[in-house]
C-alpha cells in the first residue's frame, strides 16, 4: 500500500509541475504583478481592450480591467470600488477626485483628443452651400459655428436650405446629435464651445451669462429627443448606415478607425472652428494604480499605441501628424483654422446642461 501511496503522490506532483509549467507558456511574456480596475469613457474602450496595449501594460506590470460610465455621472459611483477613474476632461475628473475625498491628487493627462462633427456627404454638401460649412480637404471641413448656431436658433430645417430638396433623408430640424451634456463629456463640452460664441466669443463665466445663452442651449438639446450617455453608440450607428446626418463625437474614434484600417464609409469630417480640446484625465484612487497615469503619458511604447487608436499625446503633434498622414483627407492634424477656447466651471457648465435639458 506504501508503495502504490507513493506512486500515486508521484504522479501527482509530476501533473502539478507540467500544470504550472503549462500555465507559463500560456501567458509566456506576461510579467504583470499588479490587478487595477478602472471606470472610463466609453471612447477609451478600444484602446484599453487592444491585444498590444494588454501585452504592453503587463510588461510593465499591469492587468487592467475596466467598465465605462458617462464621464459626468463617474462621481456618483461607489469609488472605493476602483483603483482609478479616467473621465473624458479634467472638469468632471475634479468631481470626482472631490467625490473620492481627494486632497492633492496626481492627476495626469496622457492624451487628448478635440471634438468633431462627422456628416454625410449630402448633409455636409448642402451646409457648404449655405455658408454653415466650409471644406477643407476631400472628406474633412470647418463647421462655421456661428452661422451655424444662428441656423439652430432661427429652428431652421433642413427643407429651408437650398439644395437640399434632391436628398430625401435631409428631414426635419438640423441640429448635431450630441450625448447627454449632464451626464456624457462630449455633450458637455459642445455646450462649452456654443455657450461661448453665444456670448459674444467668451466664456460664460456668470448667471448673466447663463441667462444670456440657455435659450439657444435649449434649442440645441431638445431638438434631439433621447439623448446617449456615451459617444460611441451614436459612432457605430453611422458607420453601420443609421442615425442623423451631423453626429458629435471624438476625433480619436475617426482617426482610430482609419488607423485600424476600417472603412469609414461615407463620411465627411467637420472640425467646429471654436472647440473645446478634451484631455482625458487619469484620477488614481488607490496607490495601486498611483504610477499608471504617469506611465500612460510618458512610455513611448503606450504613446504609439495610443496614437494608433486615434488620440493625440500631450506634446505629441508630430507623433499624431506623421501617423495620420495617410488618412490627411479626413484629419485636420494641426488643427487649423480652429479656435480653442476655455471651458466654464463645473457650476456653470452643469447649469446650462440642465437648462438646456429644461
Amino acid at each position: 500500500m506504501r508503495r502504490i501511496l507513493g506512486i500515486v503522490l508521484g504522479l501527482l506532483l509530476i501533473g502539478g509541475v507540467l500544470y504550472v509549467a503549462l500555465q507559463g507558456q500560456e501567458h509566456p511574456g506576461s510579467t504583470a504583478t499588479k490587478t487595477v480596475r478602472g471606470v472610463i469613457g466609453s471612447e477609451k474602450s478600444d484602446f484599453f481592450r487592444d491585444p498590444d496595449v494588454v501585452k504592453a501594460l503587463a510588461a510593465r506590470g499591469y492587468t487592467v480591467k475596466t467598465e465605462t460610465s458617462g464621464s459626468w455621472a463617474m462621481d456618483q459611483l461607489a469609488l472605493k470600488d476602483f483603483d482609478f477613474a479616467f473621465p473624458g476632461s479634467s472638469e468632471p475628473a475634479k468631481e470626482v477626485a472631490a467625490a473620492a475625498g481627494l486632497k492633492g491628487a496626481q492627476e495626469t493627462k496622457p492624451f487628448y483628443s478635440p471634438l468633431v462633427v462627422i456628416a454625410r456627404p449630402n448633409a455636409a454638401r448642402v451646409l457648404v452651400a449655405n455658408g454653415l460649412a466650409a471644406m477643407t480637404g476631400k472628406n474633412s471641413g470647418t463647421l462655421l459655428m456661428g452661422p451655424f448656431l444662428k441656423a439652430a436658433a432661427e429652428g431652421r430645417t433642413w427643407q429651408q436650405l437650398p439644395g437640399s430638396s434632391a436628398h430625401a433623408e435631409l428631414t426635419g430640424t438640423v441640429f448635431v446629435k450630441t450625448t447627454d451634456p449632464a451626464s456624457s463629456n462630449s455633450g458637455a463640452l459642445f455646450l462649452a464651445a456654443a455657450s461661448n460664441v453665444a456670448n459674444g466669443n467668451s466664456v460664460v463665466a456668470d448667471d448673466a451669462g447663463i441667462e444670456r445663452t440657455a435659450p439657444l442651449m435649449r434649442k440645441l438639446i431638445s431638438v434631439q429627443g433621447a439623448l446617449e450617455t456615451s459617444s460611441d453608440d451614436p459612432f457605430r450607428a453611422f458607420i453601420s448606415g443609421s442615425g442623423e446626418p451631423l453626429i458629435l463625437v471624438y476625433e480619436s474614434q475617426v482617426a482610430s478607425l482609419l488607423l485600424q484600417k476600417q472603412n469609414p464609409g461615407e463620411m465627411v469630417v467637420l472640425y467646429p472652428d471654436t472647440t473645446v480640446n478634451t484631455a482625458h484625465t487619469f484620477v488614481p484612487l488607490s496607490e495601486n494604480a498611483k504610477e499608471l497615469g504617469t506611465l500612460l503619458a510618458t512610455d513611448p511604447r503606450l504613446r504609439e499605441l495610443a496614437v494608433l487608436r486615434g488620440f493625440r499625446p500631450q506634446d505629441g503633434v508630430a507623433e499624431f501628424t506623421a501617423a495620420t498622414a495617410p488618412h490627411a483627407d479626413h484629419l485636420n492634424p494641426g488643427l487649423t483654422g480652429i479656435r480653442q477656447v476655455g471651458t466654464p466651471t463645473v457650476k456653470i457648465l452643469m447649469a446650462l446642461a440642465q437648462r438646456a435639458k429644461g
